[in-house]
This record gives structure tokens, C-alpha cells and sequence, in this order.
């Protein structure tokens, strides 16, 4: 159990320093010292934060793969993660670019619930 908890822990934060990676940069734009670095620099920034997420996701696959004493097969272990990576790009996108979740957000989240529970029917 404290195997399974730590990997989706690491895999939640992992995934908090992904979306910032690759999606915060289009809102530092509004601030004119960020938008005024040429794109390399915004790379070069954006390979920065990614950092962190692969210090964090490496190890939750770690962790958590059945391989290594984990409670996860490898299709687990991947569809847990897709499903925290659109947990938490929508609530990034709620609150940093007030974004509006409609009914087809919320119906292809309910999809990604059900892959969950595919994945883990024996």
C-alpha cells in the first residue's frame, strides 16, 4: 500500500512540474521580461522544470512497477499517469488560464476513469 500511495504521490507532483513545463510558458508571455527572451531561452527554462518532473517520475515508475516489488504492472503504471496528467492539466488550466470545463471535458475524464478500471479488471 505504501508503495502504490508513493508512486501516485510522485506521479501527481511529477506531473504538476510537467504541465508548468510545458504549458506556463505560454502565460509567462504576459509578463514583458518573459516574452521578450528569444525562444531558446524559453526552451532552455521550460528543460529546467522538466528536470524535476523526471527526479520525480522516474522513481514513482520505480516504485511502483511490479518488477521492482511495486503494485503496478507497466499498463498500470502508464494509464495512472495519463489520467493524473489530465487531472492536472485541467485544474491548471481552471486556475491559470480560466479556462471553462464543459461537458466534453468532463465526459473524456470519465473515459480516461474507465481505461483505470479496464487496465486493473483481471
Amino acid at each position: 500500500m505504501y508503495n502504490s500511495l508513493t508512486t501516485i504521490g510522485l506521479l501527481v507532483v511529477a506531473n504538476v512540474f510537467m504541465t508548468i513545463a510545458w504549458y506556463g510558458h505560454l502565460r509567462m508571455r504576459d509578463f514583458s521580461w518573459f516574452s521578450s527572451l528569444p525562444l531558446f531561452a524559453i526552451i532552455l527554462i521550460s528543460w529546467g522544470i522538466a528536470f524535476f518532473e523526471y527526479c520525480l517520475q522516474v522513481p514513482a515508475n520505480r516504485i511502483g512497477f511490479q518488477g521492482n516489488g511495486g503494485a503496478f504492472s507497466l499498463m498500470q503504471l502508464k494509464v495512472i499517469q495519463e489520467v493524473i496528467t489530465l487531472s492536472v492539466f485541467i485544474v491548471f488550466s481552471v486556475i491559470v488560464f480560466k479556462i471553462d470545463v464543459c461537458w466534453n471535458h468532463i465526459l473524456a475524464m470519465l473515459l480516461m476513469v474507465a481505461a483505470v478500471y479496464l487496465v486493473f479488471k483481471k
